[in-house]
């Protein structure tokens, strides 16, 4: 019994080299600065939004909402890793450690809302495992006070 639980503890660990947070930091008045940040594993890598030729790009989908202003797209912070992949047989654009992908927005009013949408991102270990994209949903509060 033991070992199977162990087992699955291991192969769930694995299975998620990439935890999430999202927050939202009120920056002046009505304007925000939603935080998306990526804390990724040791030997694992995430793919930027721009990869190259290679791998599938970090893609951000915000779902509509009337109260909201989005201001250009997600800025990337963090060190961004440019490396040849012989894996895909290109240069590759990736991010180990953690990046935090920061979007601007306005808020048209006061009234509190909630900014939804999902990140699909792509993660490899250093001997060329390259999980299935995942998608993962988010949903980040703002008071609009």
């Amino acid at each position: 019994m033991f070992m199977m639980m162990f087992t699955v503890w291991v192969n769930a660990q694995i299975n998620n080299p990439v935890k999430w947070s999202h927050t939202a930091v009120k920056t002046a008045g009505k304007t925000y600065e939603l935080h998306l940040t990526a804390i990724i594993d040791d030997n694992w890598h995430m793919y930027a939004q721009e990869t190259g030729d290679g791998p599938e790009p970090t893609t951000i989908n915000f779902i509509n909402n009337p109260l909201v202003i989005f201001d250009g797209k997600p800025q990337e912070v963090g060190k961004l890793l440019s490396v040849y992949e012989k894996y895909f047989r290109s240069e590759s654009k990736y991010y180990e450690k953690k990046v935090d992908f920061v979007q601007k927005i306005k808020v048209k009013s006061s009234i509190a809302t909630l900014v939804k949408g999902n990140v699909i991102y792509v993660a490899c270990n250093d001997r060329g495992k390259c999980l299935a994209p995942k998608d993962v949903p988010f949903s980040i509060a703002i008071n609009g006070k």
